[in-house]
């Protein structure tokens, strides 16, 4: 992570990033101690925070923007497994697990994210069960959504996957009453585990069945129910 990075402390920004995570039942002497010689990073877009292959722990908070965790095939393929937003726990397992990484953690949007010292917060976890709890819940919560995300992209289709996407990455973004997924179709070819030819296919059939509009800023949902409904089999698909 290339990014710039201040000395920070948990502040009002701070703290209301950590009122939407996994740590905001924790007392204000244990949000004081996790948050001890933490830094603030600004990664801008398209910035790779970890990659692949990385062995090292590592522990950051997303405070604004939306980042991604994704994994990448031999052949160059990628598919996006989470996307991370305001109050996300970024890297929870590696605090506790050896061995390197097969995902690689990148900025999809300009971004902020708070990073805890790793040693700090193991200790902590050792020494108090209210931060060992916390931690383990994120974890559990993490592996039943990867499980989940990937049994979604190997039974479903592009078509699927590609809806379940756009309606996620749109909930971040409104032109005026408008869904609008900011996102090229590159991005959505690596984000669905596929190739730019593929998508382009099933968009333009969207666009001709009037449930999307592409353009220069994004892609605008029109009938974000009949997308919904193809999310909607991603997921029956999917067994849940």
């Amino acid at each position: 992570m290339t990014g710039v990075r201040v000395n920070a402390h948990a502040d009002d920004e701070v703290l209301a990033a950590i009122g939407l995570s996994p740590l905001r039942d924790l007392p204000p002497e244990l949000v004081a101690a996790l948050t001890a010689e933490a830094t603030r990073t600004l990664v801008r877009a398209g910035e790779t925070i970890h990659g692949e292959g990385e062995a090292a722990p590592h522990l950051e908070l997303v405070m604004s923007g939306l980042v991604r965790a994704r994994v990448s095939a031999p052949d160059g393929r990628m598919l996006t497994v989470r996307y991370c937003r305001a109050g996300a726990l970024v890297g929870t397992a590696t605090l506790f697990a050896e061995g390197t990484r097969p995902f690689g953690i990148q900025a999809l949007t300009d971004s902020s994210v708070f990073t805890f010292r790793p040693l700090i917060v193991r200790q902590l976890a050792a020494q108090e069960v209210r931060v060992a709890n916390a931690l383990l819940a994120e974890t559990s919560a993490r592996v039943l959504s990867f499980l989940g995300e990937l049994s979604g992209s190997a039974f479903a289709t592009v078509r699927q996957r590609l809806a379940r996407h756009l309606l996620d990455l749109a909930s971040e973004r409104r032109h005026g009453r408008e869904l609008v997924a900011a996102i090229t179709q590159q991005e959505l070819a690596e984000a669905t585990g596929t190739v730019r030819e593929v998508v382009v296919r099933v968009l333009r059939e969207l666009r001709q069945e009037g449930v999307v509009h592409t353009g220069p800023h994004g892609i605008t949902i029109l009938e974000p129910e009949r997308l919904f409904a193809a999310a909607q089999a991603q997921r029956w698909n999917a067994g849940s």
